[in-house]
């Protein structure tokens, strides 16, 4: 059954990687808080303290019940909110452009029941001008008047699955807000648990900056990709290159190579910013650029395949390969836009037999079909052809991987961390590096 309260500090609305979190840490600091979310699996999951998310366990939940937490698929919640954040889903529609579907359908549902006074803030990541030109017309059919009637700001959510480093309390929040008071109450709202809030000038500076970061690492990890490409031709260990850039004590930052790009941030968010620039009648090279040398590494991971499979006088077509790894990145069940699917569908068309192993994925399918799973990791890789490693989750070391692999393709330098335990990475054949 669902619990609701008579009125709350704090509605989060969207209950997944951003705004469980934020809920969480809104509840330790002592807000009243309420989840609202149109999955009925997910809030009756969480009303049993069941959580569906790599970074709150379900007794993290729990301790939220105890202190009044309730989750509800009922937005009458928005009614009596005295603050409203939007963390809903912005995925690309199947043109490649933006879909802001969910931050529409719940800019609509908060206008349904907007009160004077509510402070409301948008978090899910999207191009510059959404809260001003998409969020602010649909709250204002409410018939009230952002700015006077009620507070609007755009604050961008920073969330990184599975960082048990860095979290909701402790990473900057970059806040933006519509008008000058605007920004002030936000502020002052996520000063309640957050240790450091950043003020930009208004909205489009904070979508702005989200953006930012994020095509930032979108392109330098492009560049160490296309370099993974030449300098395997030229003969160059390209890893042990990056290791002694990142001596410089300046000017360099480590960015390393992989087999394509995954999570919801750097597949996804650039391209936001490369729709609202075309909108201006440019292109933006550098993010096109960069998608298309990221999106290429799957087809690339593939080639490797064959090439390792041929140089042991076997066929791809008649190979069993095991792929290590199915999440988009290490030690979380997140797979977003992991590239080990385009990786394992590139793989099959070549007529590989797959299995594939993931501590955190008890099943996965590429295109609806089944892959089949392996649970003992060293008879799986006893057994293939070839092992492909996709992420590094700290089970797949060094030493054990040079020990039952067969052949090994390792696409994240896990071998390059060899010598922490004493692997001679030279003392056989079939060991090969992204």
């Amino acid at each position: 059954m669902e619990k609701q309260e008579t009125s709350s500090d704090l509605v989060v609305l969207g209950l997944g990687y951003v705004g469980l979190p934020l809920a969480a840490e809104a509840v330790s600091a002592g807000l009243r808080v309420t989840g609202f979310d149109v999955s009925t699996r997910v809030v009756d999951g969480l009303n049993e303290a069941v959580s569906h998310i790599d970074d709150l366990s379900s007794d993290d939940v729990n301790s939220m019940l105890a202190k009044g937490f309730s989750a509800t698929t009922d937005p009458a919640c928005l009614a009596t909110a005295h603050t409203i954040v939007i963390c809903v889903p912005t995925p690309l529609s199947p043109e490649g452009g933006p879909d802001l579907g969910a931050v529409t359908s719940a800019s609509k549902a908060i206008a349904a029941h907007l009160s004077p006074g509510t402070l409301v803030i948008l978090e899910s990541t999207t191009y510059p001008g959404t809260t001003e030109e998409v969020v602010r017309p649909l709250l204002e059919e409410s018939g009230l008047v952002a700015g006077a009637d009620f507070h609007l700001a755009f604050s961008p959510e920073r969330i990184d699955p599975g960082n048990a480093t860095f979290g909701v309390a402790n990473t900057p929040k970059v806040v933006g807000g519509l008008t000058e008071e605007c920004g002030q109450a936000a502020a002052a709202f996520y000063e309640h648990f957050v240790n450091t809030v950043v003020r930009t000038r208004g909205t489009r500076e904070a979508e702005m900056a989200k953006l930012l970061e994020n095509t930032y690492r979108h392109v330098n990890i492009a560049l160490v990709n296309e370099m993974a490409v030449f300098c395997q031709e030229l003969g160059i260990d390209l890893w042990d290159s990056i290791a002694a850039a990142a001596t410089k004590p300046f000017g360099f930052q480590a960015f390393y190579p992989g087999p394509g790009v995954g999570g919801h941030c750097i597949p996804i968010d650039p391209n936001y910013l490369s729709y609202k620039v075309k909108t201006l009648g440019y292109p933006f090279r550098f993010v096109e650029l960069a998608q298309e040398i990221n999106g290429r590494m799957p087809a690339y991971v593939t080639q490797r395949a064959q090439e390792l499979l041929n140089d042991s006088g076997l066929a791809l077509s008649r190979s069993k390969v095991l792929l290590l790894g199915v999440t988009y990145k290490a030690d979380i069940a997140d797979q977003r836009e992991s590239p080990a699917r385009p990786v394992a569908r590139k793989l099959a068309a070549k007529g590989a037999t797959l299995t594939y192993h993931d501590p955190h994925v008890e099943s996965w399918q590429v295109d609806g079909v089944d892959v089949p799973r392996s649970t003992d990791l060293e008879q799986a890789m006893a057994d293939a052809d070839l092992t492909v490693l996709l992420t590094d989750h700290s089970e797949y070391r060094p030493k054990l991987l040079t020990e039952y692999a067969r052949l090994l393709l390792d696409t994240r330098g896990v071998l390059r961390r060899s010598e922490d335990e004493g692997v001679d990475l030279t003392a056989r054949e079939g060991l090969s590096v992204l």
